[in-house]
């Protein structure tokens, strides 16, 4: 049997350490081997206890958990899931925290008083697991290739590339888009995300990227130079009416536990573009969008996976090479220079 995952919860309230510690050691695999209260208590423990995972919450007294993060990623890198609470601002800190090096979040669970059930135990044990295995990105990374200098002239043809992410996908589409110049394709995008967190997400990658990135809603147009991402608690699938791309936004049922689901987006993408279509699978847990991107290959369009070394959970790009899926397998800083060639040498040819 391996050894037992080690996790250290770090967060102020006693009952959220006493709620984490509950969730995680009820899994067998998970061995919660201390609390702390307050940062400075959790420096000491890490050293003495040297745990694999840490839990963290951001809203801390003495050090808040940003300020705990960025010092530990500098000085003593390790897997941290970050407990954030599901508002607007909790989202712009969270989205702060995965660009210091946290390689992912969960909202802060829910009590319920009358029969003590935790509706998020399952996502929680799922994500420090995941951690557990994952590739830390300490703070933000290089500067994306300089792609002024190389002329890209794009066809006329109805060109649209569809990208899903997971775990570690906040800073691998940044990483992504900001190669991309002002005039590029039309894009559309799914991060699985909760409902208070794409619209701050897409507002921080628009004021990174060339292009304009926006929260998609219901009729949008799929136009060059645009990128609608997926809004959380909604699936999103791409339309065809004529010679125009649209997007149909709506409140659906979960699909592979996600709400945005790629398997959607990437499905409706197979469906009405076929050979227009480009599919482009990140980092991320589990196994949502590798059937779609299957039905993408199948109807003749590219399709690209990150590579496992620069994934930092190898899950859905795994599960699509996996099932023949994928076109080319290509690492991160690979990828956007690639788009710009095959798009270019289309428009070329």
């Amino acid at each position: 049997m391996p050894e037992p995952i080690k996790v250290l919860v770090v967060d102020d309230s006693a009952l959220m350490r006493q709620l984490l510690a509950k969730i995680l050691g009820s899994d067998p695999h998970i061995q919660v081997v201390g609390v702390a209260a307050d940062p400075f208590v959790a420096r000491d423990k890490i050293k003495a206890l040297r745990p694999d995972v840490l839990t963290l919450d951001i809203e801390m007294p003495r050090m808040d958990g940003l300020t705990f993060l960025e010092k530990l990623m500098r000085g003593h890198p390790m897997p941290v899931v970050m407990i954030s609470s599901l508002t607007e601002r909790g989202a712009d800190t969270t989205l702060r925290a995965l660009s210091l090096g946290a390689v992912d979040y969960v909202s802060k669970p829910k009590l319920d008083v009358c029969d003590g059930t935790v509706e998020q135990a399952d996502e929680i044990i799922a994500k420090v697991k995941a951690a557990a295995g994952a590739k830390v990105r300490t703070g933000s990374s290089p500067a994306p290739p300089e792609t002024a200098a190389r002329p890209y002239h794009f066809s006329a043809t109805h060109k649209v590339v569809a990208i899903g992410a997971s775990t570690g996908g906040t800073e691998a589409l940044k990483d992504v888009l900001t190669c991309l110049p002002a005039d590029f394709p039309g894009i559309v995008m799914v991060q699985h995300m909760p409902e208070a967190f794409t619209a701050p997400f897409a507002n921080r990658l628009d004021s990174l990227c060339r292009i304009h990135i926006q929260e998609a809603r219901d009729g949008d147009h799929i136009l060059p130079g645009h990128a609608l991402l997926a809004p959380g608690g909604h699936q999103m699938a791409v339309v065809r009416r004529g010679a125009e791309y649209t997007v149909r936004v709506y409140r659906g049922e979960r699909v592979n536990r996600h709400l945005p689901s790629v398997d959607v987006l990437f499905n409706s993408c197979a469906q009405h573009l076929g050979k227009n279509a480009l599919g482009v699978i990140l980092t991320g847990m589990g196994n949502d969008g590798a059937q779609g991107m299957l039905r993408m290959k199948q109807a003749e369009s590219r399709t690209i996976a990150q590579d496992e070394a620069t994934s930092v959970v190898f899950g859905m790009p795994k599960e699509a090479i996996r099932l023949g899926a994928v076109d080319d397998v290509l690492p991160l800083d690979g990828i956007g220079p690639f788009l710009l060639d095959l798009l270019g040498r289309t428009a070329a040819s």
